[in-house]
């Protein structure tokens, strides 16, 4: 994967991961289910101009959802969870 749009599909603002960001300087973001960590650390990296230490994923499984007599499934999807170095900040999460 070249494209690092393609990588790095959108930020997750949820209670877990403003706190992460508070207290660990830590970011999350939707990533491609076929993303590895390498490929992650370097999409941030160059999109956001800082400095990545580490870089944690996880691979969620879509929920069974019900609507009456039918039934479907939500998408599976891939989180990344980056620690920055002290001091790097990234301006989207600092307005939320």
């Amino acid at each position: 994967m070249n494209d690092y749009y393609q990588i790095v599909r959108r930020p997750l603002v949820t209670e877990k991961s403003t706190l992460l960001k508070d207290t660990a300087n830590q970011v999350t973001f939707e990533v491609h289910p076929d993303a590895n960590k390498v490929e992650i650390r370097k999409a941030v990296e160059s999109l956001f101009k800082v400095k990545v230490l580490k870089v944690h994923t996880a691979n969620i499984e879509g929920k069974k959802k019900r609507l009456g007599k039918f039934q479907g499934k939500r998408s599976d999807w891939k989180k990344a969870v980056v620690t920055l170095k002290a001091g790097d900040k990234i301006e989207f999460f600092e307005s939320a």
